[in-house]
């Protein structure tokens, strides 16, 4: 399939939507340590789960009898400083680093929620979405529950410090029975820290040891290593494991009948050095660029990819293909990471803010560019113009996931229906927008087999529409206070 190439206008690039890319989610990170500066470890911690989300950053430290927490706006290196880790004195803590999917980008949503219950003091972190969070927000106000924020993050904690059950355990029991959708909590008390992954296991979460006493738990293994802490294991799909100054132990076990994890972590979200189900996400991500190199060959001189989350990808590609890998856009790795907005000038220099093509790798070349995704599309064709401008004869767009059908409700903020150009277009139309000469996507089939071998034990809502629980159909921002 050839398509002609679009014109192209100004390109009117804004700095929010710089990779078109589900946006990340959350990252949660909890420690037990009696030897160690927690909070600071929590903030190196949370430095590791930067990338799951850059809105805000908090942490709290319980000592046996109070918790002490700080959050803000901003990355976690912007909210926190050695004066305001000062106080933050004991041997529990968690923290937390979020991306809005539901609650919009806020103070009152920054995590981690810090109260006040019959059981003593709460602090709960949360990844994920609930999906029946309307609901069970509405019960809470029938009950004259007052909420201040409106993320469902803030409904799990109030679920928690006031529902039923007389320890903590129990309380835990029934929030797991009443809520649905995906999570992941960190949650802490005067004197245990708990982890909690939802029955689906929808996104991961892992345990791992620091030194002869302490122990970790976080969003993905790479915090474990940031801190010097070992990997032990994943937190089992329903779980809810205790830890104490005597470890780790679970207390009781709720998974469901088939888990169903989110296929993104494999293709986009972990880091590539993060490990799930016992291998680093760098090889997965090799491996379902060679299946997408047998699936949609190309006649081509070179292979490179969109920078830096479609490299493993494009390394498998080219194994597979036996063409050279090379690479034809350096990155701006920071520039995502200002507040400050471009004039219009800069908007109209538009993908160059992002990157740079090397003239060079591409002169008189026919490119295979490989990326991991494409969302709303609005970045791709800007990037394949690039690389004509570059001096490239032909490119060829191979994505490493199939087309982006349908919107997430679980936990990623994957735009919306009008948003999504695959469910908007067709790929002969997508190709033709994108001004590529061709176009192909790796199949559902395809990528599960390079995910796990065949084990098809996955959430594949956003590209079918069928998800693993009942969806209430509400935008992330439905509980604003007016």
């Amino acid at each position: 399939m050839v398509c002609r190439s679009a014109p192209m206008g100004a390109i009117l690039y804004m700095l929010q939507d710089h990779d078109d890319k589900p946006a990340h989610e959350c990252g949660v990170f909890g420690i037990v340590a009696t030897d160690a500066d927690v909070a600071r470890l929590t903030f190196f911690g949370l430095y590791a789960l930067q990338h799951r989300g850059q809105e805000s950053a908090g942490i709290a430290v319980a000592n046996g009898r109070t918790i002490r927490s700080h959050k803000a706006m901003g990355l976690v290196s912007q909210v926190f400083n050695e004066e305001n880790l000062r106080p933050l004195t004991g041997h529990l803590a968690i923290g937390h680093t979020r991306y809005s999917t539901t609650g919009s980008s806020r103070l009152e949503n920054a995590q981690p929620f810090v109260v006040e219950s019959v059981l003593g003091p709460l602090a709960v972190g949360h990844n994920g979405n609930l999906t029946n969070a309307a609901t069970l927000r509405q019960e809470l106000l029938t009950r004259g529950v007052g909420l201040t924020g409106s993320s469902d993050s803030e409904v799990i904690t109030q679920m928690l410090a006031g529902g039923e059950g007389r320890t903590w355990e129990e309380k835990f029991k029934v929030f797991m029975v009443r809520a649905q959708g995906a999570y992941c909590l960190t949650v802490l008390t005067r004197d245990a820290l708990f982890a909690v992954r939802d029955p689906l296991g929808l996104h991961p979460m892992c345990l791992g040891r620091l030194g002869e006493r302490g122990w970790v738990v976080a969003s993905e293994s790479c915090a474990l290593g940031t801190i010097g802490a070992s990997f032990e294991r994943e937190i089992e799909p329903g779980e809810i494991l205790m830890i104490t100054t005597e470890g780790p132990r679970t207390i009781a076990h709720m998974p469901a009948h088939k888990p169903a994890e989110c296929l993104f972590e494999y293709i986009y979200f972990a880091r590539p050095d993060s490990l799930l189900h016992g291998k680093a996400l760098h090889a997965v991500r090799v491996a379902q660029g060679r299946e997408l190199a047998r699936e949609a060959p190309a006649e081509a001189d070179v292979v490179i990819p969109v920078p830096d989350s479609a490299t493993p990808a494009a390394i498998g590609y080219a194994q597979a293909s036996g063409l050279p890998y090379s690479e034809g856009l350096i990155k701006n790795r920071y520039i995502g990471r200002t507040f400050i907005q471009p004039d219009d000038q800069l908007r109209q220099v538009g993908i160059a803010l992002k990157f740079n093509a090397l003239t060079d790798n591409l002169a008189g070349k026919r490119v295979v560019m490989i990326d991991d995704s494409i969302v709303r599309g609005n970045t791709s064709g800007p990037i394949v113009r690039l690389l004509r401008e570059a001096g490239a004869s032909e490119v060829h767009v191979r994505v490493s996931s199939p087309p982006i059908r349908h919107p997430c409700f679980l936990g990623v903020d994957m735009a919306t229906y009008p948003e999504l150009i695959a469910h908007r277009l067709t790929i002969p139309q997508i190709c033709e927008h994108l001004g590529a000469d061709s176009l192909a996507y790796l199949s559902l089939e395809g990528l599960i087999n390079a995910s796990r071998h065949g084990d098809d034990t996955f959430c594949r809502g956003c590209f079918t529409g069928k998800y693993p629980v009942d969806i209430e159909l509400v935008n992330k921002e439905i509980f604003e206070l007016r």
